[in-house]
């Protein structure tokens, strides 16, 4: 169990201060922001591979297995939302 205290005041405090800085943002910036932010948290993804190699620990493969999905999902439409942007702020 203490093993697990860092990291649960870790997430808590990340969630505390996530939400902080993102209700600071006004709306016209938060689409721009948070998409690029998505197609830049490919680290996530790493995480994610790392926890599902647990070769011991049921949990932590199915736990992880559910974590690359949903963090590749993130990574992949953060990328679309960026390029959509950009596309609509070429020149024709």
């Amino acid at each position: 169990m203490e093993l697990y205290l860092p990291l649960l005041f870790t997430f808590t405090l990340a969630v505390f201060l996530g939400f902080e800085v993102i209700s600071k943002v006004p709306t016209t910036l938060h689409t721009p922001l948070m998409s690029g932010a998505n197609a830049i948290s490919g680290i996530t993804v790493v995480g994610a591979i790392l926890c599902a190699g647990q070769p011991d620990n049921n949990l932590a493969k199915w736990l992880g297995m559910f974590a690359v999905m949903f963090a590749t999902v993130n990574v992949v439409g953060g990328f679309l939302v960026t390029d959509r942007m950009f596309k609509m702020f070429k020149r024709k």
